[in-house]
């Protein structure tokens, strides 16, 4: 596979290498027949199918139907964001190159610098979506702009094996998994300038900082990091801070706070949604919530606890809670009407100081 910026480009990340990290870090799923998986693959293929109903009656945002989600292994999964990490950055990555190029052509040492950097920071981008294809449920891609763009991607295998971890029913799981998705593709078809406006905040929060005098290869491994996290929306933990230590400026600070606030408001209120469709809808709902809440919270070994401290989980963790607890008070004040507001246009998404204070968006937005 090869990106926008493959290695075809001599861009600053070979995708090529990420991809094929990335398929072969993904540890197997679950141990299962083949007549198992088949029936798993079903369970989920049908919830997405019956999701949206239900989602546009709880959130009341009347949205074109999308094409049918995609049910895929975790190679596959880590495979679509490779692509999508290579579309979303390549227009910023082909201006650093230059700049880079151009300070590298003073010596063969330079252009062979070049080189190692790229294929190093193709490894670790494969390396941690490798990781990470083992613990993401799902995820609604909206800020891509080539094949796979609005996709609506299930993990079966995760779906399963977090089923059987937390001891409840597949078919209630599966459809809970995919109606905080089918959430996520509604909102940015409610409000189509959304995926435009995090695209660009993002190229440009990301260009400032590998812009910045003495940006590295590691320094750009960490914005490839954390850039994905913090502005896509995905059904379970995943990479999310590794931008806040590079913003040093109180401008960076201030556009990675904007950008962490719209994340907030995705997560809690495709939480909300998922939740409020209710137990006529998935009976076992109020089991799932609380088991998958404490499954949040807890460590489960080494290795969860590198990558939640590495990637900065726990800051992931809390805008679900942040910006769950921003829809219900906004509802609590102006009805589901009132914030369906936030969908009309970039200057009603919440500020970062009116994630934790619902009454001043109102007062602002409502009047």
């Amino acid at each position: 596979m090869a990106g926008p910026a493959g290695e075809h480009d001599g861009g600053l990340v070979d995708w090529d290498l990420a991809a094929r990290t990335a398929v072969r870090l993904a540890r197997p799923g679950p141990r299962v027949s083949p007549e198992e998986a088949q029936r798993v693959v079903e369970v989920v293929r049908s919830a997405a199918a019956a999701s949206p109903p239900h989602v546009a009656r709880v959130s009341q945002l009347l949205v074109p139907a999308g094409p049918p989600a995609r049910v895929v292994e975790r190679g596959a999964w880590a495979r679509a964001n490779v692509a999508s990490f290579a579309s979303l950055l390549s227009p910023v990555m082909t201006e650093a190159l230059a700049q880079r190029s151009s300070r590298s052509r003073r010596s063969s040492a330079g252009a062979r610098g070049l080189g190692v950097g790229r294929r190093v920071t193709g490894l670790q981008l494969g390396s941690l979506l490798g990781l990470l294809s083992s613990r993401v449920l799902g995820q609604y891609d909206a800020l891509g702009e080539g094949p796979g763009t609005g996709d609506l991607l299930v993990v079966a295998p995760n779906v399963l094996a977090v089923q059987r971890e937390l001891g409840v029913d597949l078919r209630d799981f599966a459809l809970w998994v995919c109606l905080h998705e089918e959430t996520h593709r509604v909102q940015f078809a409610a409000a189509p300038w959304l995926a435009d406006h995090l695209r660009s905040r993002a190229r440009a929060l990301s260009g400032d900082l590998l812009g910045s005098p003495g940006a590295s290869g590691e320094r750009l491994a960490s914005v490839v990091r954390g850039l994905r996290g913090a502005v896509s929306g995905s059904g379970d933990e995943r990479s999310g801070a590794g931008l806040l230590d590079l913003a040093t400026t109180a401008e960076q600070r201030r556009a990675l706070a904007e950008v962490t606030a719209v994340m907030a408001l995705l997560e809690g209120h495709a939480d909300v949604v998922m939740d409020e469709v209710g137990p006529s809808v998935v009976p076992t709902v109020a089991t799932i919530r609380r088991r998958f809440t404490a499954r949040r919270g807890s460590s489960r070994g080494l290795l969860d606890t590198a990558l939640r401290h590495g990637l900065g989980l726990e800051a992931k963790l809390r805008q679900y809670a942040d910006g769950a607890r921003f829809v219900r008070g906004v509802v609590r004040e102006v009805g589901t009407t009132g914030l369906n507001a936030v969908w009309s246009s970039p200057a009603a998404l919440p500020r970062p100081e009116e994630v934790a204070d619902p009454a001043a968006w109102v007062r602002r937005v409502h009047g």
